[in-house]
């Protein structure tokens, strides 16, 4: 694969001016004021693709955004690798915190990226890490060094849930047929340290409203004989947690999977020195669950947070008013063997619990993925570390991770294969938020490690 680092060499100028071009695009899927945008992303990719080699490049129709597909099957004997990643992005909000406009890409030096990093929404996640493996594809046409078949499947609608991935998946299920599936979606535990995910957390997101008086009331007529929907929320929320960072609804730890003593003692030397993370941060101290890590706890414990929270009035000047709604999104962070639907229904029949007569609730899911744990004794974390050893001269470390990605379970239970998650960037930049960011190092160095990954799994699949 040596070709195709030349080529690599001989394109970064060509790589990076593409790949800003498309952050230049707002495809947030989340807002529907930018529908048109999240279209003409999936469009540039498709003519990408095109470019890049692949065949039969199509973008089919689902209820909501488009999915890329495309495949080049140079021999059926060969093993096939299955691409996925997404093209849609984050809302960029706040847009007040960010230091550059979120999607006007620009490259700036820091402490973790002394090399440069391309600052925008989407940098990292998940339009940096999903096309490297089209630059990719392409160094592998171009240099005749394709060694396996390939498949792409590139979705728009990730960070909303993927609701329209699953009917695809299964309606198309012969048409994905592959051996393997390759995703990177994660990080890596430092760009001296390189690491393969091997576990994420599952997820149950949903949005609640308390609702209190029938219209907004004046605070000073009102005030101290009516509930405040904002208070009683705030009440309710806080009382999810026990002086201990346990969450207090009951049958929450069921199916939780303990790890043994062994496992904890594994995982925690990884490299992390904690001063550095509040530094980071610019926190004076971490949280969470009594008796856990900073590293266990964001990666195989389950939580319970408040992703937003609003009611009122909020403008400028001031407003005496009790509002007569309060709402508040929520998110529950999943570890083996939890199952979303269980905890959203757990969830609600819990908060419907403990409201105060005055006041109504309701409880609204919107989406929820399981968790999954990959293994490290297949062919397919080999081929992957073996890639990793080769281009960073170190053997990967597994690692968990506390993000999530549903599909994974999806693929496995429609699709019957494995993933590989070979993840590049890091924790440090900021995806979801602010000043999203991905260093010129981990972009590069993605294309020039994933062609080693097709060798190797090739070689140890056909052995």
């Amino acid at each position: 694969m040596q070709a195709t680092t030349d080529y690599l060499e001989q394109n970064k100028a060509r790589f990076l001016s593409e790949l800003m071009d498309l952050l230049r695009i707002p495809s947030v899927s989340a807002d529907s004021k930018y529908k048109g945008d999240v279209l003409r992303t999936a469009e540039a990719l498709k003519q990408r693709l095109i470019e890049a080699g692949a065949d039969k490049v199509e973008l089919c129709p689902t209820k909501g955004f488009p999915i890329l597909y495309g495949e080049k099957i140079i021999n059926p004997a060969l093993p096939t690798v299955l691409v996925y990643g997404h093209y849609d992005v984050q809302p960029p909000d706040p847009l007040h915190l960010w230091d550059s406009p979120a999607f006007e890409p620009v490259i700036k030096k820091t402490e973790l990226h002394p090399d440069g990093a391309i600052f925008a929404r989407g940098a990292c996640d998940d339009k940096g890490q999903m096309y490297m493996h089209l630059k990719a594809f392409e160094a592998m046409m171009r240099t005749n060094t394709l060694p396996c078949n390939v498949k792409f499947m590139i979705e728009g609608e990730e960070e909303v849930g993927s609701d329209n991935l699953g009917p695809f998946v299964e309606a198309n299920a012969q048409k994905l047929a592959a051996d393997v599936i390759l995703i990177s979606d994660t990080s890596m535990i430092a760009n001296d340290v390189p690491s393969i995910t091997t576990g994420l957390r599952g997820l149950s997101y949903l949005e609640v409203e308390v609702t209190g008086p029938n219209r907004d009331l004046h605070s000073g007529v009102y005030g101290g004989a009516v509930a405040n929907p904002i208070n009683t929320l705030c009440k309710m929320i806080a009382s999810l947690h026990d002086e201990n960072g346990m969450i207090t609804i009951p049958n929450f730890y069921d199916k939780v999977a303990e790890l043994t003593a062994a496992e904890r003692e594994a995982m925690n030397q990884a490299p992390f020195n904690l001063d550095k993370y509040k530094a980071h941060l610019d926190i004076a101290d971490v949280a969470g669950e009594k008796g856990y890590t900073t590293l266990e706890r964001a990666s195989v414990r389950p939580t319970l947070d408040c992703n937003g929270i609003w009611g009122g009035y909020i403008g400028e000047g001031a407003k005496t008013v009790l509002p007569s709604k309060a709402y508040a999104k929520i998110s529950m962070r999943l570890v083996p063997h939890q199952v979303s639907a269980e905890i959203t229904e757990l969830f609600k029949s819990h908060f419907e619990k403990i409201a105060p007569a005055s006041v109504k609730v309701a409880v609204r899911p919107h989406h929820g993925g399981e968790p999954v744990v990959t293994p490290t004794e297949g062919i397919e974390y080999q081929a992957a570390a073996l890639a990793y050893e080769k281009t960073f001269s170190k053997t990967p470390i597994p690692q968990r991770e506390g993000g999530s990605i549903p599909i994974v379970a999806l693929f496995e239970r429609v699709l019957g294969i494995k993933t590989v998650l070979m993840g590049f960037g890091l924790n440090e930049d900021a995806i979801h938020s602010p000043n999203e960011h991905y260093g010129l190092f981990n972009y590069y160095k993605g294309i020039e490690t994933i062609p080693y990954f097709y060798q190797y799994y090739t070689e140890l699949k056909t052995k």
